[in-house]
């Protein structure tokens, strides 16, 4: 199955029904008056999330879709049948923008959520309709009206409450593997992950969260360069990202240059994105020689003269990742607590959230004028095992 988290669809409300021109015709009842009905509304078109769904593939070979226009009014004054809805499934944490006037009509944040995109035409009007005391007779109906017909464009956003960041290998997949059932895939070259991977961390039984696990950047990623420039706007919805640094890096590259890189690409992305709450998590600290462990991670984060929290981990072996997720859970506990109490601070957050997504976005059509965007047929194929 291929992970596409992009598409552009075309969707036509159903058209309302005629109405219906009729007289009464009953024995021994010589002149019956108009009894011409209403035709039906026609069918609107709505998007609903699914969990089940965790691509937008089901698009990609299918984008046109219509729903069901209303019957024509029947005679004795009965109605038309009215056309079905179309409900179309997508994942939930898809984002729904109007392509004609770029306008974003919803997100879709949860499962059996429904937005409404395209609106049903309205039914026509039987000539009973018409009748009056100086129009006895009316031979007039009118038509229904068209529905609306829009153009829109899907985009996936994985749904988590934490993000990874870091180099290719720097150890992210095995991360998301030890704190949790997710089992990508993990391997000893770079860019063995090529398509977000999300993963639920339990720190206690009932306390839970998502994480999300993207392609490595390198460096020139904001530019175009490498796999992480494609799926970094996952990353537009976390709360808290974790930036894992590899401290015994295969080529002797030097663990803060490499730390640095990626914030340089995450400025250039998203400046919104760049100022979110960053934790730095030093990985693979069983490599280093233990009389050496701390000397040389308060070395990486002396250089890279950081004020946030700091956690030094070795994800093959689960150690110190059990602390690393009941912090985590204990700041996104406090995060959403404050949001309960306080609308402003929810609202403050989906205004960062926009902006994130309007500098992602940007920084993305940026890329597309300077390099000719890549085909269906460039997807990465990808199997989806339970």
């Amino acid at each position: 199955m291929k992970f596409v988290d992009e598409t552009t669809i075309h969707v036509q409300a159903g058209r309302g029904g005629k109405g219906c021109l009729s007289f009464r015709r009953e024995k021994f009842i010589e002149r019956g008056g108009p009894d011409g009905g209403d035709g039906g509304d026609g069918g609107s078109v709505y998007l609903e999330g699914s969990d089940s769904l965790n691509t937008l593939v089901d698009f990609r070979f299918q984008r046109n879709f219509n729903a069901e226009s209303g019957e024509t009014g029947k005679p004795q004054n009965c109605t038309g049948k009215g056309g079905d809805h179309l409900i179309l499934k997508v994942p939930v944490g898809t984002t729904i923008f109007d392509e004609d006037t770029e306008e974003v009509l919803g997100d879709i944040t949860s499962d059996g959520q429904r937005l409404l995109v395209a609106k049903a035409g309205y039914h026509g009007l039987g000539n009973i309709r018409y009748k009056s005391s100086t129009n006895r007779a009316p031979r007039q109906t009118s038509p229904g009206t068209d529905g609306e017909l829009r153009h829109l464009k899907l985009e996936l956003k994985v749904l988590a409450d934490v993000g990874l960041l870091g180099l290719p290998n720097a150890g992210k997949s095995t991360f998301i593997r030890a704190v949790s059932a997710a089992r990508p895939k993990v391997a000893d070259y770079p860019f063995t992950t090529l398509v977000p991977n999300l993963g639920v961390v339990s720190p206690q039984r009932y306390r839970s969260f998502v994480i999300a696990d993207i392609p490595g950047l390198v460096q020139g990623a904001a530019e175009g360069a490498g796999l992480g420039i494609r799926f970094l706007k996952h990353l537009t919805r976390t709360r808290i990202l974790l930036h894992l640094v590899d401290m015994l890096p295969a080529d002797g590259s030097c663990p803060a240059s490499n730390a640095k890189i990626i914030e340089n690409e995450l400025d250039l992305f998203s400046h919104t994105l760049y100022c979110r709450e960053r934790w730095l998590v030093l990985n693979k600290i069983d490599l280093l020689p233990e009389s050496e462990r701390i000397i040389r991670c308060e070395d990486v984060v002396k250089k890279l003269k950081w004020n946030g929290p700091v956690h030094y981990i070795s994800a093959v072996g689960s150690v110190g990742t059990e602390i690393l997720c009941q912090d985590i859970m204990y700041r996104l506990e406090e995060c959403w607590d404050e949001e309960k109490g306080d609308p402003n601070a929810a609202a403050h957050e989906l205004d960062l959230q926009s902006k994130m997504q309007l500098e992602a976005k940007e920084r993305i059509e940026l890329l597309k004028k300077r390099q000719i965007p890549a085909s269906d047929d460039d997807d990465i194929e990808v199997i989806y095992s339970n």
